[in-house]
Parts: C-alpha cells; sequence; structure tokens
C-alpha cells in the first residue's frame, strides 16, 4: 500500500533514501542541494534509527565520511551543489578506483542559470570522467524512486553512484508515491577485496583494468533500466533525445502526446542500442538536455552517418541557462517548422513588466557595519585591494558598499590576497565569513602564517552558514582558537563587535592591522539577523 505526499524533489530523495535503509548522510549546505539534508534530519526515522546527519565542514570531509561508512557496508549518501563536486574531486575520482562497499550515492545538484552559484558547469561530465554511472531524474517520483535503485546499482556494481539534480527539479514540489514500510538498514561488513582500497600503483593498476572491464556493464545497464526508453511515434521526420527534466519539458509542449520518436534518458553512460534505434528509424535527431551539450557531445562522435543532429552545438537549443516549456517549443519549431505541429507565437517571453531585483544584505545584518567601517579605512589608500569570498557577505558587491574585488570560490579570499601582497599589493584585505573559514579558508591562512604576510583577514563571523539558511557553523565558537592554532601571532588575532555603535573603534582596529607589517586576523561578530529573530521567538 502507497501514500501521497507533496515532496520538493531535494525532499523526495531524501525520503526515498530514509525508506531505502539509509544509515549515515553528509553534505555541506548549497543551493540548490540544502534541502535535502534539511529533510533527513526533522524526519522522524533519522532519531528512531540513529541516522548519522550532522553537517560537516566542506563537501571533501562529507565525501570521505560517507565513503568510510560506505566501506562498513552502510548505505549512505553525501550531498552538495554543483561547484562543491570541484571541493570533492579528489576523493570522488579516486572513490571509482576503491570502490563501494553499502550502497553509496553522490548527489550533486546543478544550477544552470547560476541563480546563486559561481558557473553553470554540469556534473555528468564529472561522473564520465571518472567512469561512474549517473542517475538523472525527470520528476519529483523518480528523484524518490532512484534512491533505492542508486542504492542497488552502487552495491551491485560496488561503485559510487551520481546523482545529478538541477534546480528547477529540487525546487518544484509534486505528489509523490511512497512505499508505505522502510526497509531495514544494511549489517555491518566489510567488503570483499580491500586490498583494492589501497590506491598505492600495484593495485589501481588492477583496479584501472576492471573499471574499464566494467563499463561495458554499465551501458548494458543504462539501455535496460527502467529510467531509459524508446517511445515509438508514428512520424519519423525527427527523433527526439530528451534527458532528465528536459524529457518533462517536452511533454509539457505536447500535453504528453509528442508526434515524434523519443528516447528518454536518466541513466548513464548512455544507453546505446537505444540510441541508435533511434537514429537508425529517423531522418534526424533533436536533443534536448539541461545543462551542457553532454550527451550532444558524445552522439556525434558515436554516429557520424551525415544525419542532422540539432542540439545546442549547432545553436538550434539555447547553450546557457536554464531550458524551459517555453525554449523546448522554440527550438522544435526552428528546426521542424514543418512537422512540429507548433506555432512560433506559442512562446511566451518573459512580460516587460517583470524586472529583475538583485539581492541585498539584511537590515540589521553584522556585514553591513564591517562593510561601512572597511570602506572608511580604505578610503585614506590609493591603492587597496579587498578579496572577498562565497556567502552572504559577498552581497558587499554591490550598491551601496561596492566593497569587493574579486570572488572565485570557496576560501579564495585568503589566499588571493596572501598572493596580491607577494606581488607587492598593499592594503590587500581578505573578508571571509567563519562558515567558508572552516570550509577551507584554514590552509590558505597557514601558508600566510607560514610566511607573516602582510595581509589583513577580516572573518565576519554571523554564528551560522547564512547564506543557505541559517545551518550549523562548524566553527562557531573556536575562530579565535583555530587561528591561534594556527600560529597567528595572539596580539594581532583580534575580536570585535560588528555594531554600528562600534563603527569608530572598528575604523581604528582596521587602520592599524592594515598598518601592520604582517598577518593579522579580525574577527568581526554579530549573529546573523535571522537566526536571532528564530531564537528569540523560539524562546517565547
Amino acid at each position: 500500500m502507497k501514500n501521497k505526499q507533496l515532496l520538493l524533489g531535494d525532499e523526495a530523495f531524501a525520503l526515498g533514501a530514509l525508506n531505502a535503509g539509509l544509515s549515515g548522510a553528509y553534505a555541506y549546505p548549497g543551493t540548490p542541494s540544502t534541502e535535502i539534508m534539511e529533510y533527513v534530519q526533522m524526519h522522524p526515522l533519522t532519531k528512531e534509527r540513529g541516522i548519522h546527519c550532522h553537517w560537516s565542514s566542506n563537501e571533501k570531509t562529507a565525501y570521505e565520511a560517507a565513503l568510510g561508512m560506505s566501506f562498513c557496508g552502510k548505505r549512505t549518501f553525501t550531498s552538495m551543489k554543483h561547484v562543491g563536486l570541484n571541493v570533492a574531486a579528489d576523493p570522488f575520482v579516486n572513490s571509482a578506483m576503491t570502490g563501494a562497499n553499502g550502497g553509496f550515492i553522490v548527489v550533486a545538484a546543478d544550477d544552470p542559470s547560476m541563480h546563486s552559484s559561481q558557473n553553470e558547469q554540469d556534473s555528468r561530465f564529472y561522473a564520465d570522467f571518472a567512469m561512474i554511472p549517473a542517475l538523472e531524474p525527470s520528476t519529483q517520483q523518480e528523484a524518490y524512486d532512484m534512491a533505492r535503485y542508486g542504492f542497488e546499482l552502487s552495491e551491485k556494481f560496488k561503485i559510487p553512484v551520481l546523482l545529478r539534480f538541477v534546480t528547477r527539479l529540487s525546487h518544484s514540489r509534486a505528489v509523490v508515491e511512497i512505499d508505505s514500510e522502510p526497509i531495514s538498514q544494511n549489517s555491518f561488513s566489510y567488503p570483499g577485496n580491500t586490498k583494492q582500497w589501497v590506491l598505492m600503483p600495484a593495485m589501481s593498476k588492477q583496479r584501472n583494468k576492471q573499471l574499464i572491464k566494467d563499463w561495458d556493464e554499465f551501458v548494458k545497464s543504462s539501455d535496460e533500466s527502467p529510467f531509459n526508453r524508446y517511445e515509438d511515434a508514428a512520424c519519423r521526420d525527427m527523433g527526439i533525445i530528451a534527458s532528465g527534466v528536459a524529457y518533462n519539458y517536452l511533454n509539457e509542449v505536447y500535453a504528453g502526446k509528442v508526434p515524434f520518436p523519443v528516447v528518454k534518458i536518466s541513466q548513464y553512460p548512455l544507453p546505446i542500442k537505444l540510441i541508435r534505434e533511434l537514429y537508425d528509424s529517423c531522418e534526424s535527431l533533436l536533443i534536448l538536455e539541461e545543462g551542457q551539450p553532454f550527451i550532444e557531445k558524445q552522439i556525434r562522435g558515436l554516429l557520424n552517418a551525415g544525419k542532422q543532429i540539432y542540439g545546442k552545438l549547432s545553436g538550434d537549443v539555447v547553450r546557457d541557462g536554464e531550458l524551459s516549456p517555453d525554449s523546448v517549443k522554440e527550438a522544435l519549431v526552428r528546426v521542424a517548422p514543418e512537422i512540429c505541429g507548433l506555432k512560433a507565437d506559442d512562446a511566451k517571453s518573459v512580460p516587460d513588466i517583470v524586472v529583475s531585483r538583485p539581492p541585498a544584505l539584511c537590515q540589521g545584518c553584522g556585514h553591513r557595519d564591517v562593510y561601512s567601517a572597511l570602506n572608511e579605512t580604505l578610503a585614506k589608500y590609493d591603492n587597496h585591494k579587498v578579496f572577498g569570498d562565497i556567502g552572504c557577505y559577498t552581497l558587499g558587491f554591490l550598491k551601496p558598499f561596492n566593497a569587493i574585488d574579486t570572488v572565485v570560490d570557496m576560501g579564495a579570499s585568503i589566499t588571493m590576497a596572501k598572493g596580491a601582497a607577494d606581488a607587492g599589493q598593499h592594503p590587500s584585505v581578505a573578508i571571509i565569513g567563519d562558515s567558508t573559514f572552516t570550509h577551507s579558508g584554514m590552509t590558505g591562512l597557514l601558508d600566510a602564517i607560514n610566511e607573516n604576510s602582510q595581509i589583513t583577514v577580516i572573518i565576519s563571523d554571523n554564528l551560522t552558514t547564512g547564506m543557505t539558511g541559517g545551518q550549523d557553523s562548524q566553527g562557531t565558537g573556536k575562530i579565535e582558537d583555530i587561528c591561534l592554532g594556527l600560529g597567528a601571532h595572539p596580539d594581532h588575532v583580534r575580536t570585535i563587535d560588528s555594531l554600528p555603535k562600534n563603527h569608530d573603534e572598528m575604523v581604528k582596529l582596521f587602520t592599524e592591522e592594515i598598518e601592520y607589517k604582517g598577518l593579522s586576523v579580525i574577527v568581526s561578530r554579530r549573529e546573523c539577523i535571522q537566526t536571532a529573530r528564530r531564537h528569540a521567538s523560539s524562546k517565547k
């Protein structure tokens, strides 16, 4: 017997994993993946079964902890946003060599259109590069179903499985049918061949040969997957390959009655037999995929028999940003105006009255007072540079502060400030948040400490991971001790409350430390206004 629930895509996967015998979840918050871990944390089954679900310091530590749980035979997942997979790339790629024991799913939530990200990278390339199978749900129901299927696939082939989400699936809701009873957790067990988990060259060479052989089995599994299928239709003038949410959009355009044969793809490597069947039976191909032209690039290499292939590379499908039913419509009208059964004016444009609103720091946010004091301080210098980082305080780049010169990736503020100082830049200021500091700023600070680089590091501590909704920060209450433990000079690890009344004192402090001929750290502390309100409400 099944019941139905209205769930986000993130929530659907999380519930699917819980019901599929999950023992541990590891993650670092990042939009659009954050709700996965939050759902696990709040679900009654988590407490009942003692499921591990604490936030990790970063995606790399999360990945490695999950891999350790898999080593012990338990089902586990790690979840992160797409750029978080860059941080976890070392263990991700090498885990293809170690393999998995208990079912291990790696959730990477991509962000086409860059709603809250630095780029539009497509995580499917990582799976192909590492030779790891991948799943890409088209619907919230598939996100739920793929949790159990992914664990089973991982345990069948003894390999991690990547599950690729995109923002629109992660953050939209649909009705999902739920299994009535969760299955039992796996028993504790070790891998049958523990030698392959020791990646010394002699063992890795053997494992690499096996992984290459296994790839053929991964392809066969994709051809037989319940999530990949060939859907026939009468008009053979064109065939369509649609993956993930693009398949959903295609069906929305035609109200579920697509007039062309379609190969739906939601499991990788590509299902070669299904694709060849479509290619051989149609005059041309249209490829619809969310993200980069991952499928299209491979199709053009696999099938080179002269038939026309339309897609992102041909310029017929929008290359940047998200797909939508409207953009899919536009592509169909563009490549097949005579046969698609659609009109050009069917596609809707965004009304002129809809205008974008840039984000802004909250009123009452402590970062505002930091930037006000910092701008006043730096106005005294002709050639100042401020190296920023990833978090709420990144908004200091925008008006009215215009206070940041660079933002690249997590932790880059400190190391870029150091490199600039090495080149002769002064003042060279880094600003980083407390959660980002413990994520990937500590190692950069150690480099600066070891060379006593003449940079000023401002750790704007709001006592939480504010950008993603107020999750626990790993460094809360420990920031100064961490800096001192790394070797920063005690006289130049200084703390101040970032309050309006302390403005003059902050300007004086910033000036003193910028003038110091060496490495200094200023911890400016004030609780996030959003979490402070929640804490105040909970006490009533």
